[in-house]
């Protein structure tokens, strides 16, 4: 390692940390101080810096050691006054904090015992009277920060029935907006609070309006984080979590209205549109469920088998309504939507119009990575959910392969969406998609990644360690056969695990397998005469596929390169009628006509002729 090449930083007397690339932060730990003096010696004695002075220190991390040394007590941050020609002194104040955490501490305690966010709160209504745009921008900037400081206390004052619909008005007057949003209309016109039994705890209805506003903020309102944001609001999503467990806990507790719930299900005089709307209750409150501890949700799941859930979800499963049925039926919706909005969705994962190279330079920026990253979520759940239709888009359109490509982004979190694709695809275990993964040699950039990625043992090497780990303990023998045949002399030199050893060992144990079988078959029984091709085995289960795909539309088309099938047909009708002519003798002995994708095939036997097979186009 060069380590003049290297920006070095001592920090907290027994860390010495570095970057080596873009996305690749290392840290030296050290359990005494002396050991880490010693290195850092070294390392200032090579890049001809003097150890004695801490020149590789942030100055803004100073002034954060200055300031948390100083008393707990002592203002630390002397808030402007809360007037209307100091909003842009606040502004900037707030944003400047965002890059030192101990800042934003600090800045979060004065905001919290001078009750400053009510002030604010109070300034944005006469802003908003005098129709002052320039500090209603100025209290989008400070209610944004103050919400980036990630303080629950603070989300208590501004997420309170007195405050909530200021900061959602605030929010509204984004500056880069040309005219400002209507969210607090939305809210609280446009979205209606439906009670398919009446609620009769206050705080119960009460914390229900809070969740949907504040879920309605962080998804709506404010605009996508950047990479140094994305963190900030992590405890705004724990608001929310916590908030959900509170709810389910009370609705729990409440017996007498989960069995006025069943009741009203289980009615046979209850009107179609009233049990939907329960139904849709009750699928909601299962998802709330999901925030539960795995042993209070054994607990809300024994609840409602007590209040009798399986025989109200009878009664609803058997329901003729209209929307319930096509709810059941949605192979009409996903028809409509693989043959004509899939296209639209995967559009930012073409690449054929360029090089790889390129379409990665075109993608590596953060906002487009996200979008793929996203696309890729839903892609997998089609995996998972669609299988016949998504299948069936995939191999037309060679979409793994075109996924892989991302493998080599720099954005770890997208290479780790690709594998995660592929892993859901392999996941299934199914031999159509196993054959288009060897067929089109997809393994080579899920196995490039992992070289590449070297001795590092992040998230992304034990994603692909995990991957290969699966195919072994499922035996997945033809992927097996596979990574071995192609890929092992490139492995084998991977030993921190035996996964790779164990792939090698189920291959060879395979092979005599195979060896022992072949060997106890008589061998008449292993001449030619009574084996078929092993390629002719695979046409014909991919001209099954495709005819059962033009059943429902457009036949897939296997993207791959193959070897050529006219190399084994005649391929005119004048080669069709020599040969027929040459076999018109025998013509008595054929025992099979059947036709396959539009081609005729008759299959002929003779004494001591192996079978015949002539193919011809249709007139």
């Amino acid at each position: 390692m060069n380590l003049l090449g290297y920006f070095f930083c001592l920090k907290q007397d027994t860390l010495i940390v570095w970057s080596e690339a873009e996305n690749y932060d290392l840290a030296l730990s050290f359990q005494e101080k002396a050991g880490c003096d010693e290195i850092w010696e070294k390392i200032c004695q090579v890049q001809g810096k003097d150890p004695s002075v801490e020149v590789t220190q942030d100055l803004i991390e100073s002034e954060e050691e200055h300031i948390e040394e100083m008393p707990e007590t002592s203002p630390l941050i002397d808030l402007p006054s809360c007037e209307l020609n100091k909003l842009e002194e606040i502004a900037d104040l707030v944003t400047s904090v965002l890059s030192s955490p101990i800042r934003r501490e600090k800045l979060a305690l004065a905001l919290e015992n001078e009750g400053y966010i009510k002030k604010l709160l109070q300034l944005f209504q006469v802003c908003e009277n005098l129709e002052n745009t320039e500090g209603l921008h100025h209290l989008y900037e400070i209610i944004r920060g103050i919400l980036f400081l990630n303080k629950a206390t603070l989300f208590e004052v501004m997420f309170s029935d007195e405050c909530i619909m200021d900061v959602v008005g605030c929010l509204e007057y984004d500056p880069s907006l040309a005219q400002p949003k209507r969210h607090r209309e939305f809210l609280t016109k446009t979205a209606k609070f439906k009670e398919v039994i009446p609620i009769t705890d206050s705080e119960l209805r009460q914390k229900i309006h809070q969740t949907y506003r504040v879920q309605y903020i962080q998804d709506i309102i404010l605009p996508t984080p950047s990479v140094f944001e994305e963190n900030f609001l992590s405890t705004l999503t724990s608001f929310i979590f916590f908030n959900k467990v509170e709810i389910v806990s009370m609705l729990q507790e409440d017996e007498k209205f989960l069995s006025e719930v069943f009741a009203q299900l289980t009615d046979e005089a209850t009107d179609d549109d009233k049990r939907c709307e329960l139904v849709n209750f009750f699928k909601e409150f299962c998802a709330f469920s999901q925030t539960l501890q795995p042993q209070n949700r054994d607990a809300f799941f024994k609840t409602l088998a007590k209040l009798g859930i399986l025989p109200a979800l009878e009664i609803v499963m058997v329901s003729e309504q209209s929307e319930l049925s096509a709810i059941r039926g949605g192979n009409e919706f996903l028809n409509f939507f693989y043959n004509h909005c899939m296209h639209v969705l995967t559009a930012p994962l073409s690449s054929s119009v360029v090089s790889v190279h390129v379409y990665l330079f075109l993608v590596d920026n953060y906002q487009t990575a996200q979008l793929l990253a996203l696309i890729l979520e839903l892609l997998t759940f089609c995996v998972e959910h669609h299988t016949y239709h998504i299948k069936n888009y995939i191999m037309n359109k060679d979409l793994l392969r075109r996924v892989l490509v991302l493998m080599n982004s720099k954005h770890t979190f997208l290479a780790l969406c690709a594998l995660r694709f592929m892993r859901r695809i392999i996941g299934l275990k199914d031999e159509f998609y196993n054959r288009y993964i060897t067929k089109g040699n997809l393994f080579e950039p899920v196995i490039n990644a992992l070289l590449d990625n070297g001795t590092r043992y992040n998230l992304l090497n034990s994603a692909v360690i995990e991957l290969f780990e699966f195919i072994r303990v499922e035996d997945i023998k033809s992927l097996i056969a596979h990574i071995v045949e192609n890929f092992y002399n490139a492995l084998e030199s991977i030993e921190y695990v035996q996964t790779f050893k164990g792939l090698k060992t189920k291959y060879e144990q395979e092979k005599d397998r195979q060896s022992q079988k072949l060997n106890s078959v008589p061998s008449i029984l292993r001449s030619n005469r009574f084996r078929r091709d092993a390629r002719a085995l695979e046409e014909d289960e991919e001209m099954w596929f495709n005819e059962d795909e033009e059943e429902e539309g457009e036949a897939v088309v296997p993207p791959v390169e193959k070897s050529k099938p006219e190399d084994d047909f005649p391929d005119s009708y004048e080669k069709f009628m020599e040969t027929k002519k040459g076999i018109s003798s025998i013509s008595s002995h054929c025992h099979h006509i059947y036709s396959v994708q539009g081609m005729e095939s008759v299959v002929c036997s003779n004494l001591g002729l192996e079978s015949l097979q002539v193919f011809c186009n249709k007139g």
